[in-house]
């Protein structure tokens, strides 16, 4: 039993890759399913899609690699974060559609704890701002909103999970109701300092503290799974809410160590090591990982649209079939033109939190067209990250003075990349394994299954792609970066 299942259940799909002894991947199956957008700025899931998507993936990628599910050692889970279910613990059936990270529902709801002076303390416990983005208010409105579902839930009928929890909850047949530290520290419940449930908190969202799950290290024992799913119980040994999994696979376990993950968002992180450092510039402290009870933690700048803006030239305006034609369509935009796209299009995220903005371009010309948009929506990405590594360049020193990781689908792009390295002036680095979201959760599975070692032996096994050096001379790249400024000024004032 050497090889390790590894489930990566995200915004708009879910995957199951499977990793041999060496964590090299050998077989995977992903599935796409569909986002429910009932109101303006609203975003749902299905739970069942959730569900049955990653059961379907697991199975499909065992039967592609062509191993038993005695050949398994372990399973790691890793998810997107934030995302709120709340279910029936007898039945196992949720009572709303699952609130996604993106939704804004309860901006109102954030702006009134601010106007009465909440957002400091909570800051100063979760290391997380009052913003739409995280579960605690999204569970707060699913209470209020939800037929019976407080007094249900005041009688201890009901569970509160992110992802992780509802999959945990579901492979184990309900006999698991769990976390781990770094989906906890994304729900604005939980104290990252003293390491558990905050309950004065709880009581400011009136959020009873009987709904939340308990909460474990990054690798730790979760249960084991039903053994109908696949055969037999394969035991579940690592979970990681998704960035922070792609910090472990990208191996930055050392303080000043920087990663990046271009997805549907965009999401860097800090290793700060043993120090929670509290932001000056409205980044998120978070809990990067923890293993042995001891939590790192990490700076984390939060960027909303990365690779949905790809998607939004596919589907909105139609100019592209595919992902992999924005790049050769940006290579032909006429560059004098300068087009600008902020796609604040669910709010921006950090260093701004503004969830009312949305986006807009900037610069049309009548000879703008399809390719001047897409050169305009990959850039959009770069900008954003330099906008998250001067916020932390301010709060940390040293932050962005060093080598960038990257990982991700759109780190494919080889014209996105440079202009990444080219607008921020440093050094990116795409390793040979970009799925590295998956990769950290199979590796915390595998560590505590003995398949491999602790983090430096794993850190070992990093391996560079290729590595893009900028070059834009510092007077453009200043010029452009402040053309940006101005956009999301302007942006901003709207």
């Amino acid at each position: 039993m050497t090889h390790i299942l590894a489930i990566d259940q995200g915004t708009t799909s879910s995957r199951a890759i499977l990793f041999d002894a060496a964590l090299r991947p050998i077989a995977s199956a992903q599935e796409e399913f569909p986002q429910h957008y009932p109101r303006p700025g609203w975003v749902e899931h299905n739970p069942a899609d959730l569900w049955s998507t990653v059961a379907g993936t697991a199975r499909a990628a065992i039967e592609k690699a062509g191993i038993k599910a005695t050949d398994i050692a372990a399973i790691g889970i890793t998810n997107q974060r934030e995302t709120t279910l709340i279910w029936d613990r007898k039945t196992g059936q949720p009572i709303h559609p699952a609130i996604v990270w993106q939704d804004r529902r309860t901006a109102d709801t954030c702006a009134a704890l601010k106007s009465a002076g909440h957002e400091a303390s909570i800051t100063a416990k979760t290391g997380l701002l009052l913003d739409p983005y995280f579960s605690g208010t999204k569970v707060k409105w699913l209470l209020d909103h939800v037929e019976g579902a407080r007094a249900r839930a005041e009688k201890g009928e009901l569970a509160f999970g992110t992802v992780d929890t509802w999959l945990i909850w579901n492979l184990t047949g309900g006999k698991v109701h769990a976390t781990d530290a770094t989906n906890a520290s994304r729900t604005l419940l939980y104290n990252i300092a003293e390491g558990r449930w905050d309950d004065e908190i709880c009581n400011l969202l009136d959020v009873p503290m009987s709904l939340l799950p308990q909460v474990h290290d990054c690798a730790a024992p979760f249960g084991v799974t039903r053994p109908d799913l696949f055969g037999r119980e394969i035991p579940i040994l690592g979970v990681a809410g998704d960035q922070q999994a792609a910090t472990v696979g990208q191996a930055c376990f050392s303080p000043g160590m920087m990663k990046s993950t271009y997805g549907t968002g965009c999401f860097a992180l800090l290793n700060t090591g043993a120090d929670m450092v509290p932001s000056k510039n409205r980044l998120l402290t978070t809990i990067a990982y923890q293993l042995k009870g001891q939590p790192t933690y990490a700076l984390e700048g939060s960027i909303f649209i990365a690779g949905a803006v790809v998607q939004w030239l596919r589907d909105g305006l139609k100019i592209i079939r595919e992902a992999k034609e924005t790049q050769p369509l940006a290579e032909k935009a006429e560059e004098a033109q300068g087009v600008i796209l902020v796609p604040a299009f669910t709010g921006l995220g950090a260093p701004y939190w503004r969830p009312d903005c949305r986006g807009a371009v900037f610069g049309l010309t009548r000879n703008s067209g399809p390719a001047e948009l897409a050169r305009a929506a990959l850039e959009s990405v770069g900008y954003q990250t330099r906008d998250l590594l001067e916020a932390m360049r301010a709060d940390w020193g040293a932050a962005a003075d060093g080598v960038l990781r990257v990982d991700g689908g759109m780190t494919a792009s080889d014209w996105t990349m440079q202009f990444l390295s080219d607008i921020l002036g440093a050094p990116v680095d795409r390793p040979r394994v970009t799925e590295t979201t998956a990769l950290g959760a199979a590796y915390l599975a595998a560590m505590q299954a003995g398949v491999i070692g602790g983090p430096e032996e794993f850190a070992k096994s990093w391996a560079l792609d290729r590595r893009f050096t900028p070059q834009m001379d510092a007077g453009t790249r200043d010029a452009k970066y402040a053309r940006w400024g101005k956009a999301i000024a302007a942006t901003m004032s709207v």
